[in-house]
């Protein structure tokens, strides 16, 4: 009797904190249903036609790419495709697919997909900004590095390059990359970025997106990689202030936090229930300044904006020691950084007397755009703009702070309308060139170059770095391309962060990576 009561009253306690945990991991789905808390809306989910990491980590979940990133690096791993081969002069790709996988519409998936997804992309011009980013241009364009793509047979594609591309197999494993159902793309058309319904070969579908709210994904019941993904929902909600979200995190509202302030850290680390998480440090967060705009066209100008900020202030303000002084356009963390650049030191005085000789003594009036969101490598857009707003105002600048709309914000600053605007980049790759020749190459003026920074010898030292195999001359290269831009001062390098995450000790096998990305296949929520 004594050990039967002992039993029941244990299966009691089991089923009573089944229920509080169920009730604790989220508002709405119990432990089936992850809630992921962001702060700002995704612009799209047609992959390939966005730049933004809001967008990216909900169509990676859809959507894959013929090869992936490992865990916690960048390292290349079989993904849809299963095998390759590379010939020796680097010029041919060939890709064995795996067998059986369908898209989430029925179809096969196969290589005629693939070429079908990549003529979308090559001629699709200026609608979808990675692809000319990452290879070159589009189709027809003298830079355009891939000559063809073949389907051999149905499971073998083969990608043929007009020149070497060092960091091919890293583009091809990046999120815009993945590969859509050609079905979906003919009948959903202009609506694929609204409604991207079974469009993809990943491990969830598509549910619904109300803007500025949420996107709901539900799990692909016949995803091919057998007994995944682990939970049946992921929800994305958007709450755009930081201490909103975290104080969701702490009621249990949702599961994991992203973007929380450095300043939040040890409260979340004083809650039993909660886990800090830091993301690996692959990021830079810059002031973009557009070039083609006076006074940013005067290069002594842009070298007196890089004096005039004090870095280090900003950090000690908004980043708890989270954070590290930017002085090149790249993190130290990766390949080819050049170490021997200095950088510019606050200095005030240093940069009066730059205004003074281009003919500015008397300072002059500008706008400083602030992001209405946080991101990984800035989670206080606003009071950042302030602190650099006061800073110079000290050398004579008065700047005005404006903001926008995050995709409004995003698609006014690529069109060249800002004179100086907050922005950041984290590394999809891991390699050089998706930092310099993606964010300040001219191949990229209205794409991902921003600051519409335009030098032929950086180009030249950019495109011969592409095209080069010997990872010690490809530094040497990169190095030199820094040089040139340190000296040309396109935008101000501001800091190298180390994101920081609120997550439920509910949730088990979330693995942040350094790219950015979110892939939820392997998360699952504790009963």
């Amino acid at each position: 009797m004594k050990k039967k009561g002992i039993a029941s009253i244990f299966a009691f306690i089991m089923v009573l904190s089944t229920v509080l945990i169920g009730c604790s991991s989220s508002s709405s789905g119990g432990g089936d249903q992850l809630i992921f808390g962001r702060g700002g809306d995704a612009v799209a989910l047609d992959p390939a036609a966005v730049t933004d990491g809001e967008s990216l980590m909900v169509t990676e979940n859809i959507f894959e790419t013929l090869v992936n990133f490992g865990e916690q690096d960048t390292q290349i791993e079989p993904n849809l495709a299963k095998e390759w081969t590379i010939s020796e002069d680097g010029l041919t790709y060939t890709f064995t697919l795996n067998e059986g996988i369908k898209f989430q519409d029925g179809t096969d998936f196969n290589a005629d997909a693939v070429v079908a997804n990549f003529d979308r992309w090559m001629n699709g011009g200026e609608s979808f900004y990675y692809y000319g980013s990452m290879f070159g241009g589009y189709k027809g364009d003298e830079g355009h590095v891939i000559e063809s793509i073949t389907a051999v047979d149905e499971l073998t594609v083969e990608f043929k390059l007009t020149r070497p591309q060092a960091p091919f197999l890293k583009n091809l494993a990046m999120s815009p990359f993945g590969i859509v159902s050609p079905k979906a793309i003919e009948e959903l058309g202009d609506k694929l970025g609204e409604t991207p319904t079974e469009a993809g070969t990943g491990p969830f579908v598509f549910v619904e997106w109300v803007k500025n709210d949420k996107i709901v994904l539900k799990k692909n019941e016949n995803y091919w990689k057998e007994g995944l993904p682990k939970v049946d929902e992921v929800v994305y909600r958007t709450i755009p202030e930081n201490s909103a979200r975290l104080n969701a995190l702490i009621a249990g509202e949702i599961d994991i936090a992203d973007g929380i302030n450095p300043s939040d850290a040890s409260q979340i680390e004083g809650e039993e229930d909660l886990e800090l998480v830091k993301r690996p440090s692959m990021n830079v967060g810059y002031l973009g300044l557009t070039n083609t705009r006076e006074p940013f066209d005067d290069p002594k100008v842009r070298q007196a904006m890089n004096y005039a900020i004090n870095k280090q202030g900003i950090i000690d303000a908004l980043y708890e020691g989270q954070a590290e002084a930017a002085k090149n356009p790249m993190p130290p963390s990766i390949s080819g950084y050049n170490e021997s650049i200095e950088g510019y030191e606050y200095d005030p005085e240093k940069a009066k007397e730059l205004l003074k000789e281009a003919g500015l003594e008397d300072g002059f009036e500008m706008e400083l755009w602030a992001m209405p969101v946080p991101r990984p490598y800035m989670p206080d857009g606003q009071k950042a703009a302030e602190l650099i707003q006061a800073d110079l105002e000290k050398v004579g600048i008065t700047a005005e702070i404006v903001s926008f709309e995050w995709a409004t914000y995003l698609e006014k600053a690529r069109n060249g309308e800002a004179d100086a605007f907050l922005l950041g980049w984290t590394g999809d790759n891991g390699d050089a060139d998706n930092f310099l020749y993606v964010l300040l190459d001219q191949d990229n003026i209205g794409s991902n170059n921003y600051s519409y920074y335009s030098n032929d010898e950086l180009h030249e030292l950019l495109v011969t770095a592409q095209s080069e195999s010997d990872e010690s001359k490809r530094n040497d290269l990169y190095a030199e391309a820094q040089e040139i831009i340190y000296q040309d001062a396109p935008w101000v390098p501001l800091v190298h962060s180390t994101p920081l995450l609120g997550v439920s000790k509910n949730v088990k096998g979330y693995v942040p990576h350094p790219t950015g990305s979110e892939p939820m296949t392997y998360v699952e929520l504790a009963n």
